[in-house]
């Protein structure tokens, strides 16, 4: 007897949901797939993040969800359990639940990272913080995280995340 087939999909450059990001990030996401693009038998997320130059992503950890970051441009800083490691493209990082991080930018690129969340959520909470982005269109002005992040991080997939926005050090 044959295995049914599952789906299949293809997300070309622009067609996936994206959101502008508030300080300290700033930069964009792209959501490429997720529960509610594919349909498929452990829930994911993927996704593409932005970041710009002398911001970063504020240090946190994921309680209930693994995640894969795999750099594809620029340099950045992985802060990962205090200690910093380089990246640059082709760099991978595995991170189990718990695991506390950040990706710094001290550069004066932004660097882009292609991430990976299992289960899935990450989506839902760049949908709740971010402002939706089109294709082309300029960077807004840096804008503030919403006031009620830490409740938005509570229900989506953090297990804990640094308050202050300040870029951790090493």
């Amino acid at each position: 007897m044959d295995a049914p087939e599952g789906m299949a999909r293809v997300v070309q450059p622009g067609e996936a949901r994206s959101f502008w990001q508030p300080v300290p990030a700033n930069g964009f996401v792209e959501c490429l797939l997720d529960p509610s693009t594919v349909d498929s038998d452990t829930p994911f997320a993927m996704g593409r993040q932005t970041v710009a130059p002398g911001c970063h992503v504020r240090e946190h950890t994921h309680d209930r969800h693994e995640e894969i970051i795999h750099f594809v441009s620029g340099t950045a800083t992985v802060l990962l359990d205090g200690v910093e490691h380089p990246a640059v493209p082709g760099t991978t990082v595995f991170l189990g639940k718990g695991r506390r991080h950040a990706f710094l930018n001290r550069g004066p690129e932004p660097f882009t990272f292609v991430w990976f969340l299992m289960p899935s959520g990450l989506e839902r909470f760049f949908e709740a913080i971010g402002r939706p982005r089109q294709e082309g269109e300029p960077p807004p002005e840096p804008f503030p995280r919403p006031a009620d992040v830490a409740e938005i991080e509570r229900r989506t997939v953090f297990g804990w995340a640094d308050q202050s926005g300040k870029a951790p050090s090493g």
